[in-house]
């Protein structure tokens, strides 16, 4: 008989496997709590700091920011999506050899703009040759890449926030899920890049293997999930997520479950769920990992956040209140100084034993950030990703 996994029973496991039903205890690794949610969301950087350190008692920004470049636990980079995230450097390898093997979805640009394939794989290697031992800002990498392929890759051609940006840009998160790139530390205001120490892909590891072994990574962290729902974590055609997960599930290393009346995945054997829902109050920052990946959607965002706290149905773009596992509302931090005022944004009335857990998450916020908090209840009038 298939297994049937009710939406409380899944979030309260996701909850628990991603230290949001309990934090990972004082003194865990850093690199561990990020491994966990399979990489912390970091094109904000205070943002991945919440990330973390909402999931670890004692863990603030300092302590990520040492293991990143003082321990050197994490690395910043490409990664999911092709957007900035931290990851453990010991994962470099596996990280490299699984992005590389998944394909992109149809470039947005207009065939006039594009890259070639041998172009990409031009500029991917010129990329990583000129960062090899060196920090470089972007405009002195984009001279050396320029130098190393042809004019052509330098060709303003490509739309930006303010303006038009090179026409090797445009590959950039490929240089760095291939293991070319990476960030380094901020010269003065600005920011640098280098080849990270460990690149990919694992000689042990092969394309195919380092995609299954991530299919099963993201179904024990957020299964049960659709071949749908890992496409659009993972920004890959549909197509093609459904052929790995039938592979998978033909070699036994995945299998099929009834999640809320519908077909589902998970790992094989990784059929036990808690039998109590995770209670309780908690805040994510801006593209948090909880709240980018967990499935379906709109059982996350029930009734008015779906909304509220989603901008045109795109997770992250505002730091979501959880009441019960589910989204409840939305919050916004302003710092001032050694001050923050969190403002936060609840969508029905909390009780008054979630008003003081709301007030005890807002003190953690504080303690991460390294702030004196102060507890503003309201509507949020910054817009999204503001």
């Amino acid at each position: 008989m298939t297994l049937k996994i009710t939406w409380g029973e899944a979030s309260a496991r996701r909850m628990q496997r991603q230290f949001l039903a309990v934090p990972a205890p004082a003194g865990s690794a850093v690199a561990e709590v990020v491994g966990a949610v399979l990489g912390a969301h970091a094109q904000v950087m205070s943002a991945a700091e919440l990330s973390v350190g909402m999931r670890a008692e004692g863990v603030t920004r300092a302590d990520v920011r040492a293991a990143l470049w003082e321990d050197r636990t994490l690395v910043k980079t490409h990664g999911p999506r092709g957007t900035v995230h931290l990851l453990p450097s010991a994962e470099l390898p596996f990280w490299t050899a699984a992005l590389r093997a998944i394909p992109s979805n149809p470039s947005p640009f207009a065939p006039d703009v594009r890259l070639t394939d041998e172009q990409a794989e031009q500029v991917v290697t010129a990329i990583g040759d000129a960062l090899d031992g060196v920090f470089l800002t972007i405009d002195e990498l984009n001279d050396e890449v320029v130098a190393r392929t042809g004019p052509w890759a330098g060709d303003l051609v490509m739309p930006a926030f303010q303006g038009m940006w090179p026409r090797w840009r445009q590959v950039m998160h490929r240089a760095g899920q291939s293991g070319a790139l990476c960030f380094g530390p901020h010269r003065g205001r600005k920011v640098t890049y280098t080849r990270p120490a460990r690149v990919g892909p694992d000689a042990a590891l092969t394309a195919p293997q380092a995609v299954a072994a991530l299919v099963r990574r993201h179904l024990r962290a957020y299964g049960p999930a659709t071949p749908a729902h890992f496409a659009k974590w993972a920004a890959t055609p549909k197509g093609w997520a459904g052929d790995v997960f039938g592979t998978l599930a033909r070699a036994g290393e995945i299998e099929e479950v009834r999640f809320e009346g519908a077909n589902a995945w998970v790992a094989a054997g990784d059929t036990r769920f808690p039998a109590e829902a995770v209670r309780g109050v908690r805040l994510l920052p801006y593209f948090d990992a909880y709240g980018i990946a967990a499935q379906p959607r709109e059982l996350l965002f029930p009734g008015a956040s779906y909304t509220r706290a989603l901008a045109g149905g795109q997770a992250g773009n505002y730091p979501v209140l959880l009441v019960d596992g589910v989204v409840a509302g939305v919050w916004h931090q302003r710092r001032q100084g050694r001050r923050t005022t969190v403002t936060v944004e609840p969508l029905a009335r909390l009780t008054a034993r979630q008003e003081r857990e709301l007030g005890e998450q807002v003190e953690r916020v504080g303690a991460v950030l390294e702030a004196k908090p102060e507890l503003v209840v309201g509507e949020v009038t910054t817009g999204p990703h503001a």
